[in-house]
């Protein structure tokens, strides 16, 4: 690995850190980064997961430290998404990837309509939903968020941020805390699917890292200042930036290769 290679991942990290925190897919702008410098796209979607780690590690310490992080649901949720996130890291080289880009760019098309247009929900906190227990149903989605965030990770921060703001009532600043939490007690459940199946290149992804770590301080730091006012704009501007990609309207590999 040369030094611009080095260069080049700790900036793309700290891009990807602060996006994935406060919103979700910064794995895009990561996993092409890794196959650009040469990896394939198995080895980055293993690869992808220290930087992921890291970044989880250090946003959750700053939410917490800030005191906007609900551990309790956060965990109970976790259970189930780890053993999805499990399943979904086994079958990640069997399943047709393009299918899931599509499907995504859908739910961030809604997500990006709920934003813009019912922006209440997501800066008011639903205190009845809060205090409510949660039910069988709640398990089972995240059983499916985690076997979509094992299999690719790309955007799983909507799915969370969606289900955590409308099936548990969470405003914005809360609900990115307890994501990052999920995240953080899935993702090494998954990292050791790829460890055991030797697809980690472990430079690159600690190189990654570096950068993934700075940039989820950064926007931890910023959500709980500036709010839930400004994170609503940046996940606007992140969505329409992911799905003119997965639609195809923009080719950002092909702009990072020039």
């Amino acid at each position: 690995m040369t030094l611009i290679d080095f260069i080049i991942l700790v900036s793309a990290g700290v891009a990807v850190g602060f996006i994935n925190t406060l919103a979700g897919g910064g794995s895009t702008i990561s996993l092409s980064i890794l196959m650009l410098l040469g990896l394939s796209p198995t080895m980055a979607n293993g690869t992808n997961r220290i930087g992921i780690a890291i970044q989880n590690i250090v946003g959750v310490s700053s939410f917490k430290q800030q005191g906007v992080l609900e551990t309790k649901k956060g965990f109970l949720l976790a259970i189930p998404a780890t053993i999805g996130s499990i399943l979904g890291s086994f079958i990640a080289v069997d399943l047709n990837e393009s299918i899931f880009e599509k499907a995504m760019g859908v739910i961030l098309l809604i997500m990006l309509g709920f934003t813009l247009f019912n922006p209440d929900k997501l800066i008011k906190e639903q205190t009845a939903l809060v205090n409510k227990k949660l039910n069988w149903k709640q398990y089972v989605l995240f059983f499916f968020i985690g076997i979509y965030g094992g299999f690719i990770h790309i955007g799983i921060g909507y799915f969370l941020l969606a289900s955590l703001i409308i099936g548990a009532g969470y405003e914005l600043v809360k609900a990115n805390a307890v994501k990052v939490l999920i995240v953080l007690v899935y993702t090494p459940f998954s990292l050791a699917v790829f460890i055991w199946n030797d697809m980690i290149d472990y430079k690159m992804g600690f190189t990654l890292a570096i950068g993934t770590a700075l940039g989820a301080f950064i926007a931890s730091r910023l959500a709980v200042k500036r709010g839930a006012g400004f994170v609503r704009w940046v996940i606007v501007v992140i969505i329409l930036l992911t799905a003119a990609h997965l639609f195809e309207l923009v080719d950002f590999k092909a702009i990072l290769q020039k």
